[in-house]
């Protein structure tokens, strides 16, 4: 079963300066309109990017809803052996939903 985070639990882990690893797994257009921080790593590229990805501490990975977010945590479980990494439970999409309304995402 996928391990998820809310987007208010996110938020108060970044306000409390957390050692956690923020994965953008969205295209880089989707990046470049609204990014709440942590690394772009396109879903397509995740196989080439594999050593960016710490083992070390909590790797919150999110898209636009959660889905592509889901996809990518099941290839690095099923292949790479992964076990730190948590779904943004709603993607960028819930974040603007109820984080920042400014962001410009649809």
């Amino acid at each position: 079963m996928i391990k998820e985070i809310s987007v208010t639990e996110l938020k108060a882990a970044i306000d409390s300066h957390e050692n956690i690893q923020i994965i953008d797994v969205r295209e880089p257009h989707e990046h470049d309109a609204a990014a709440i921080g942590g690394t772009l790593i396109p879903l397509g590229t995740l196989p080439d990017h594999v050593g960016q990805i710490s083992k070390d501490k909590k790797v919150i990975v999110h898209c636009r809803s959660g889905k592509r977010s889901e996809n990518a945590i099941r290839f690095l479980e099923s292949n790479f052996g992964f076990e730190n990494l948590y779904n943004l439970r709603g993607g960028i999409l819930a974040w603007k939903g109820e984080i920042d309304p400014s962001l410009n995402v649809s």
